[in-house]
């Protein structure tokens, strides 16, 4: 049987509270939270946390969130995440005006419909609605049309999913994607992704093509002839020289070697 400390601190865990965020962040005061982070605690309900109101950083990640209304009031913050969680309207967000980041892969968001109420911040640039690194998603991630409505929907936003769709590096995504679009489509070239080889494909060049073949062509003939009479006189003449050299050296020896005169 749970004691009435371990219930005690159970429910202060699934509810935010000053004890929480003062013990968390060290502050003495709310208003001096800059940056948060309460991932994973089995939160939901976000009790005062918009008394930090000059919160800019806030990561609310691996929760039971359901209602966002608490983070309305936090106008300064900038960079959100609230993946994994339960979330279905996102419709307080439209309160925090400086929101330039927002993670909300992982929840229940059904339609682009939901996302309609966030046009209104000037600011926002990168959002994410799908995760394919933990595997997280939402149900408007199955349309087919999510991404094109997505982006005409915030034509400011320069990262969508994680991928850049604006400025350096977009082009690279849009390569990749392009590609992949192109696989994809030729079904006849690949079967659950492996490369099917086709019995009629031909190597580009014939086998003896690589194989380094003499010429026949009788000037190359007769010019490999001369090359090595050349070089043979130049072997005579190399051993020629080597026999004059010794015995000029050994004939300057002799000579200067003292004369010896009989007693």
């Amino acid at each position: 049987m749970e004691s009435k400390r371990e219930k005690d601190q159970d429910a202060e865990c699934e509810r935010i509270t000053a004890v929480l965020l003062k013990s968390r962040t060290g502050e003495f005061e709310l208003e001096s939270i800059l940056f948060l982070k309460l991932r994973g605690l089995g939160i939901h309900d976000l009790g005062c946390i918009g008394e930090c109101m000059n919160l800019e950083r806030l990561d609310l990640s691996g929760n039971n969130i359901t209602n966002l209304a608490s983070l309305t009031s936090l106008r300064l913050l900038s960079v959100l995440n609230l993946s994994a969680n339960r979330i279905s309207n996102v419709e307080p967000l439209r309160g925090c005006e400086n929101l330039q980041n927002l993670n909300i892969a992982g929840n229940i968001i059904s339609s682009t419909d939901n996302l309609h109420c966030l046009v209104t911040l000037r600011k926002l640039e990168n959002i994410r609605l799908k995760d394919n690194t933990y595997n997280y998603s939402n149900p408007v991630c199955r349309n087919a049309s999510y991404r094109a409505t997505v982006l005409e929907m915030f034509p400011n936003i320069k990262v969508l999913d994680g991928e850049r769709v604006v400025g350096r590096g977009s082009d690279l995504y849009q390569l990749c994607k392009d590609i992949d679009d192109t696989i994809k489509g030729e079904s006849g070239s690949y079967k659950n992704g492996q490369l099917v080889e086709h019995p009629d494909c031909k190597p580009w060049v014939e086998d003896s093509y690589w194989e380094i073949k003499r010429s026949n062509n009788a000037i190359i003939e007769e010019a490999y002839k001369q090359f090595n009479d050349v070089l043979h006189e130049c072997r005579l003449l190399n051993n020629r020289a080597t026999h004059v050299i010794s015995q000029t050296e050994r004939s300057m020896s002799l000579k200067k070697q003292p004369k010896q005169y009989a007693l």
